[in-house]
């Protein structure tokens, strides 16, 4: 009988996990994505789409789909699901790994900053036109900087308030050029955005480290404790050794 692993995903790292994974003829993998992007890129295999309704509707689908192992491989910001795995795993006494990709490492152009409401505070003393690049959750955080012009990119349009300024809406990765050339023609000043990891995005900061310009970085949440690892080879290797 085939086990059962759930992946928690929405990242590049989720999407190739589970491509792999459904090659293991003892696994059957099932990715749940937030339902948060209008097109996601589905992975491999079995996907359910929105949240669990907190801790306790995960639990139930725990049991009442007979998960035998989860993979947690959602954003680095994304906090409040992350705990919810890790107590409805113990809840429910099956293993739990999570994939976390490295931070980015400071900079000494970087303002590193708590949280967005952090950065907001900071920005009037700052620079007058902003490249946001934190996605559109949260943008509303900044809407009340009315003084300010923020390029604002994201891959599907905002449903919340938002700051004055233009909505670039884009899905990476990116090239330095390009980036370089969207600061330089839209005349940017200083860039925010969250110390997410990896390579798809990176590029925004080196092409700000080019231009000599300032970039408000917001710092992870913290997470909760367990086995994690960096990349999925060694998620792979974690699966094997459970099956």
């Amino acid at each position: 009988m085939k086990k059962r692993l759930l992946i928690l995903g929405g990242t590049t790292e989720a999407t190739q996990l589970a491509t792999q994974a459904a090659k293991i003829p003892s696994l059957e993998v099932i990715s749940s994505l937030a339902g948060r992007t209008q097109q996601p890129i589905n992975p491999t295999g079995t996907v359910r789409s929105g949240g669990f309704g907190g801790v306790e509707g995960l639990v139930h689908y725990l049991q009442d789909q007979q998960i035998d192992l989860l993979i947690d491989a959602t954003h680095p910001f994304a906090a409040q699901i992350s705990w919810n795995a890790a107590t409805a795993v113990d809840r429910v006494s099956i293993p739990r790994l999570s994939i976390v990709r490295p931070a980015w490492e400071s900079e000494p152009h970087w303002i590193e900053v708590e949280s967005n409401e952090a950065a907001a505070a900071i920005l009037p003393n700052l620079a007058q036109r902003i490249f946001l690049t934190i996605g559109r959750q949260e943008l509303s955080t900044f809407a009340h900087l009315t003084d300010l012009w923020f390029l604002m990119r994201m891959i599907d349009p905002p449903k919340t308030v938002i700051p004055p300024g233009e909505v670039l809406l884009a899905r990476a990765p990116f090239s330095v050029e390009q980036e370089r050339a969207w600061m330089q023609h839209y005349q940017i000043q200083a860039i925010v955005s969250k110390n997410s990891g990896g390579d798809a995005t990176v590029s925004k900061l080196i092409a700000a480290r080019e231009l000599n310009l300032p970039v408000v970085m917001v710092q992870r949440p913290p997470m909760p404790d367990g086995k994690t690892v960096s990349d999925v080879e060694l998620a792979l290797l974690w699966i094997n050794q459970h099956l």
